[in-house]
């Protein structure tokens, strides 16, 4: 059987040790085994980074960008490998997986502006004589711990940053499809990286937990489960690290009276059920507002609904494959038998779904509830598969605070005609991310990306101007050239600047 091992230099594998499974979701069948990884393979992980990262940091930030170039066009090469490779682990189809890795690319592709925005600030003249100037430097060695949800996109939009910005980073991918992860790290050392820079050690609780408490890793991404990322700020913070950790999230999509529905259901379709509703930022949640608007919504979603085709990863024609396992699949079909038993009106079924020559493939249907009320336990937590959830509002303001007083508060989305309501919706709503007639409101990778209340924790984003902040420290620097050596003339004799002796003064004092 297929063994996975860590990226680890120097690492060699071998018999012996903590195993995990890894499964085709679409079979239902185990397809390899990935190694668990112990606190001496960390030590030894962070040894390398230790070794490498000085060289690194010193190896100017053009030179490092030219390594995200050449990263770059061997992931666009080797796309469709990735692609396969991903959705045989993952179960999404391979249009969805190539997604995943194009947005991953996208971060690498601000990753080669490095040079420009690790820019300091510089004041001239703060005082007599005095200039003031600032420089990022990276913190030294990071980590990033993934879910199993983007394993492409997620790793690279903590590992291209944090190594461009002259960091040795250490990735803890999910152990449920840990592949891609291992392949993105040999071809970023095929790029020209270091050796030691990017390194991939496998593992489940017991390796977090290391890494938590390692006292050479200055910093730690995290995006998962809000439970555990709570979890993961809490120590990391305890042991002295910068944190930053992406939780669950529930997030809205407001219907306004006027919405164009034909285009509200194209979206939703894609935004609900698309990966199988495996994703932060999917849309499970509908807010259409009074009855007409509501009953009308309802209407075309089911037909909607009904045509959306579930099949294998590789078939082209499907709009979503199968969950990553078979626990996450019981738990989704959980979660609508609660919704049923909390009195929620369940107008489409997707339990028990089973697909032809793929019987124990990991596969749910897709799910429409109606009726739905804020005080059912369905509606309050994060269900994650593809289960869409109509919740019925009278009007503007009861919309406006659904998705304000959820505990999460990843993203939301408002679907109008009336820029008034779009602005005001924009600027109101509690929230990290909005769109305004955009299902999924995920950034551009020059942006940020990062939600409020339970789905972060933490003082900075991710990617973007935030993720360049959270991988470096500023220095600030503050110099005078004192007037009045004695090896030259006190006054303007040899045709350079007169020398006054002034004592020094603090610049804010004048």
């Amino acid at each position: 059987m297929r063994v996975i091992d860590h990226h680890i230099v120097g690492h060699q594998g071998g018999a012996g040790g903590r195993v995990s499974e890894v499964f085709d979701p679409n079979t239902g069948r185990v397809q390899a085994q990935v190694t668990l990884g112990t606190q001496a393979d960390l030590d030894r992980a962070v040894a390398a980074a230790e070794a490498a990262q000085p060289a690194w940091a010193a190896t100017n930030p053009q030179r490092r960008a030219r390594v995200m170039f050449a990263f770059k066009a061997l992931v666009e090469a080797n796309m469709d490998e990735l692609a396969h490779l991903l959705s045989s682990e993952h179960g999404k189809v391979i249009a969805d997986s190539k997604g995943d890795i194009q947005r991953g690319l996208e971060v690498v592709e601000f990753a080669c502006g490095i040079p420009h925005v690790l820019k300091g600030e510089f004041t001239q003249g703060a005082g007599p004589g005095i200039d003031v100037y600032s420089m990022r430097q990276p913190i030294g060695i990071g980590a990033g711990i993934t879910p199993f949800n983007f394993p492409a996109m997620i790793p690279l939009w903590m590992g291209a940053v944090a190594t461009a910005c002259g960091n040795a980073f250490i990735l803890k991918p999910s152990e449920r499809d840990p592949s891609v992860p291992v392949r993105l790290a040999e071809l970023m050392r095929e790029a020209g990286m270091p050796e030691g820079i990017f390194q991939v050690v496998n593992g489940d609780k017991e390796m977090v937990d290391a890494i938590l408490d390692h006292p050479a890793i200055g910093a730690v991404s995290f995006v998962g489960s809000s439970d555990i990322a709570h979890y993961v700020y809490r120590r990391g913070v305890a042991a002295g690290k910068r944190v930053q950790a992406m939780g669950g999230a529930k997030n809205h999509g407001i219907v306004m009276p006027d919405a164009d529905l034909d285009q509200v259901v194209a979206d939703l379709s894609g935004a609900a059920f698309g990966s199988a509703g495996e994703r932060c930022m999917a849309l499970p949640v509908v807010v259409p507002i009074g009855d007409k608007t509501a009953d009308a919504l309802r209407e075309k979603l089911i037909p909607a609904i009904e045509k959306l085709r579930v099949g294998v990863s590789t078939d082209a024609e499907a709009h979503y494959g199968p969950v990553i396992n078979a626990a996450h699949k019981q738990r989704v079909e959980q979660w609508i038998q609660t919704g049923v038993d909390e009195g929620a009106e369940l107008v489409v079924d997707g339990r028990g779904f089973t697909l032809q020559g793929h019987e124990d493939g990991f596969f749910v249907g897709p799910s429409l509830f109606d009726r739905v009320t804020p005080q059912m336990k369905a509606y309050q937590e994060e269900i994650f598969g593809p289960v869409l959830q109509i919740v019925r509002a009278p009007d503007f303001e009861t919309a406006l605070r659904l998705p304000s007083d959820h505990q999460y508060g990843n993203g939301v989305a408002i679907f109008t005609r009336n820029g008034h309501a779009a602005r005001e919706f924009a600027a109101r709503v509690n929230v990290g991310m909005v769109g305004i007639n955009v299902p999924i409101p995920v950034p551009v990778a020059y942006h940020t990306f990062g939600g409020w209340k339970r789905s972060a924790y933490g003082d900075t984003n991710q990617h973007g101007m935030e993720g360049v902040k959270f991988w470096t420290k500023v220095k600030t620097v503050t110099q005078r050239w004192p007037d009045g050596s004695a090896d030259l003339p006190r006054g303007s004799e040899d045709g350079g600047p007169s020398r006054v002796q002034d004592a020094f003064v603090i610049p804010t004092m004048g």
